[in-house]
C-alpha cells in the first residue's frame, strides 16, 4: 500500500468554498481503481493549509490510473483553482506502525 501526502495551501478567504468543493470531489477519487481511503485535515496553525492523505494499492494507481483518467480532469476543475502555490505531493510506504 502507498500513502499519497499532499500539502494544500488554499487561497485566503476560500477555505469554506474549498471544503464544499472537496465534498463533491471526494466521490471522484473514491471511485478510482486502487483507492483505499483518504483523510482531509485542516491545519490548526494555518487555517488556509490542509493535508490530504490518500491510501492507494500502488503508486501507479495514483500517478497513472487516477492522474491519467477523465475523472482527474473533473477533480482538477473542482479543486485546482483554490491552490496557491500548487500542492506538493509525495508518496510513502509504511515502515513501522503502532499504538501507545
Amino acid at each position: 500500500m502507498v500513502l499519497e501526502v499532499a500539502i494544500l495551501d488554499v487561497k485566503p478567504g476560500q477555505a469554506t468554498d474549498f471544503e464544499a468543493a472537496f465534498k463533491e470531489a471526494k466521490m471522484i477519487i473514491a471511485s478510482m481503481e486502487g483507492y483505499r481511503s483518504h483523510q482531509l485535515q485542516r491545519c490548526l496553525e494555518d487555517a488556509n493549509r490542509y493535508i490530504l492523505l490518500v491510501h492507494w494499492d500502488t503508486l501507479e494507481h495514483h500517478t497513472v490510473g487516477f492522474r491519467g483518467s477523465e475523472q482527474y480532469q473533473e477533480w482538477r476543475a473542482l479543486l485546482h483553482h483554490f491552490y496557491d502555490p500548487f500542492p506538493s505531493v509525495e508518496h510513502y510506504t509504511l515502515v513501522s506502525e503502532g499504538q501507545t
